[in-house]
């Protein structure tokens, strides 16, 4: 495995799936992953059709491309009656509806926490030293996240899980150390590169729907961990 196109933070922004095939298409890639957050956006909390919409796109984009999706912390509220920012009570059912539809439409394990493509971990918001010091201490990587993957609210739900953590913000490390990380969650204006984390949250918005990010998409190179703008 070589190359990853990568679909950042979505929030109800279901024409990204769209615009995301039609690149796919000129620009093959040897897999597809999406960094969570699939709903929730300012404001949007009564407009159940935008969300039925958005899920619609991405049950069809998940089977289609055998894409990988790691769960967010706005994907994980709703399956945990976790109220925060954006959470929407009236769109809860549909929200869980739409979930379960996408998780029968792929492999189990296409779904999880983090996934790791050879040299480069995926999650929404990173694994940091700060979390995995409180749980391991020199287990093996695999056995790591395949833990990791099996861990609930009790244990996810706080700043420095791969659901909540900011890198970005915080000087957080990576870990372990020697593997690169792509993460989303914390909105930035184009690709940015801390450490051994690369964020790529640029679809996210102000409040008034003007947009934070440069929208673009990245392919990722999961041995080296270097990337470029995929259209």
């Amino acid at each position: 495995m070589a190359k990853v196109f990568v679909i950042p933070d979505v929030h109800l922004k279901f024409w990204m799936f769209n615009d995301a095939r039609s690149i796919l298409k000129s620009t093959p890639c040897d897999k597809v992953v999406i960094l969570g957050d699939l709903i929730d956006d300012w404001g949007q909390e009564s407009n159940l059709r935008l969300y039925e919409k958005t899920l619609h796109e991405a049950t069809d984009f998940m089977s289609e491309f055998d894409a990988l999706l790691c769960y967010g912390n706005h994907d994980l509220s709703y399956k945990w009656e976790r109220s925060e920012s954006g959470y929407s009570e009236q769109a809860r059912d549909t929200v869980l509806e739409g979930l379960a539809n996408i998780e029968d439409s792929v492999e189990e394990s296409n779904i999880a926490i983090v996934h790791k493509i050879d040299n480069v971990i995926f999650s929404h918001a990173g694994l940091t030293k700060e979390f995995a010091n409180e749980y391991y201490s020199g287990e093996d990587i695999d056995d790591i996240l395949y833990s990791i993957n099996g861990m609930g609210e009790e244990e996810l739900w706080n700043d420095y899980s791969p659901i909540w953590a900011r890198p970005q913000e915080y000087n957080l490390e990576a870990y372990p150390e020697g593997f690169f990380q792509v993460v989303g969650h914390t909105p930035v204006r184009e690709p940015q590169k801390d450490g051994m984390f690369l964020s790529l949250d640029t679809f996210s918005t102000y409040s008034n729907g003007r947009p934070y990010g440069n929208e673009r998409f990245v392919v990722v190179d999961t041995i080296d961990g270097s990337w470029k703008y995929a259209d």
